[in-house]
């Protein structure tokens, strides 16, 4: 497989949801975030990433430094800082949700455990993309890379691009205005086409900042021919902020839609497979399994695989195998062979009204 080919696999198609502010440093909140994104992914049946941060504190921060709270990334750093087990649980979780894992290393030891968690594709933050001492590090794990481009130069991305090239290592390239949040007027999407026409055997992408909308920009992004997209990820809990910059899963879900109607109207060039019409998706949607119960189940039991069996006909309301996942809490207790609805069961799909209505448009 050559060079273009295997970034061409990897990344093409690829959503990246990056962990913001290192899910202020709480694993609790971090399995959270990615349980809550996980299910909007699978419902979607999108191919993502979930990003994780990783520093090794002690040497990231000089030690004479490491006591100033007035310098704001510092303290922010020392108050999020987790611990290689705590990182090896979140890894473990995004694999097991299905997603690809994925982290940003600050440091040369966090590349290394990189490697050692199984990390799947390293991301090379704007900040680092002239930071040579890491990126050689990078290269020796031979992973495939993603850059963002935030305030680089024009030589900064050329040389980074030839470097993993001469070693055949994928890069996919994002368009990035590092501005947390940034306005429509601030995006400068067509800085995607000039990375097309420059880079013409690397995947070019997306990574957004925007905190008005989640359709348009991805819409327009994608008809120009970025093929892999990022966005920072949160949720509302435990009172803490979500920063403006950040997505929601329910902001989530408008986006990963808005990528599907923007490749619905373009329409796939002739190297990749055509779009079924949605009265095709219809007719196979209707051999699709419901979610029944295989037994007397009480109020509040939390499902797991083994308290049901899929079967056909799917009926308007009812779960499905794609939403099916370990960890639903039951509102009610149901009956044996009974079948499983939405408003049966407590999580993200029953708090989101457009999922709800999908749910509830489809089967007898």
């Amino acid at each position: 497989m050559t060079y273009y080919e295997e970034g061409q696999r990897l990344f093409d198609g690829l959503f990246v949801l990056e962990l913001a502010n290192n899910h202020w440093g709480r694993l609790d909140r971090g399995l959270r975030i990615v349980t809550d994104f996980a299910r909007v992914v699978r419902f979607n049946n999108v191919k993502a990433a979930i990003k994780l941060q990783f520093r090794d504190v002690d040497a990231f921060i000089h030690k004479d430094f490491r006591d100033r709270a007035d310098i704001r990334y510092i303290k922010k750093t020392i108050d999020t800082r987790m611990s290689k087990d705590d990182y090896r649980t979140l890894v473990e979780h995004v694999r097991a949700s299905g997603c690809v894992r994925m982290s940003t290393p600050f440091d040369e030891a966090s590349v290394d455990m990189c490697v050692e968690l199984g990390v799947e594709i390293i991301k090379i933050a704007s900040s680092d993309l002239n930071d040579w001492v890491l990126i050689e590090k990078i290269a020796t794990t031979r992973k495939p890379v993603i850059v963002s481009t935030g305030g680089s130069s024009l030589k900064d991305i050329d040389d980074l691009v030839k470097f993993f090239r001469n070693r055949n290592i994928p890069l996919a390239i994002n368009h990035c205005v590092s501005l947390y949040p940034s306005e429509d007027s601030e995006l400068e999407i067509n800085q995607v086409d000039f990375l097309k026409s420059r880079y013409p055997e690397n995947v070019i992408g997306y990574s957004t900042h925007e905190m008005t909308d989640w359709s348009s920009s991805v819409m327009i992004a994608y008809a120009k021919g970025a093929r892999t997209f990022e966005r920072h990820v949160d949720i509302e809990a435990d009172g803490i902020p979500v920063s403006k910059y950040c997505t929601l899963p329910e902001q989530a879900d408008t986006w990963f839609k808005a990528h599907k109607k923007a490749e619905e109207m373009c329409g796939p060039p002739g190297t990749q497979k055509r779009i079924p019409p949605p009265k095709e998706i219809a007719y196979l949607d209707g051999l699709v399994r419901g979610v029944y119960a295989r037994r007397d189940l009480p109020k509040g039991h939390v499902l797991t695989t083994g308290d049901v069996y899929l079967a056909v006909p799917l009926q308007k309301g009812q779960i499905s195998c794609r939403e099916l996942m370990n960890g639903e809490t039951l509102r009610e207790p149901l009956s044996a062979d009974g079948a499983i609805m939405i408003d049966h069961i407590d999580g993200p799909h029953a708090e989101n009204a457009s999922l709800r209505r999908l749910i509830y448009a489809r089967g007898l």
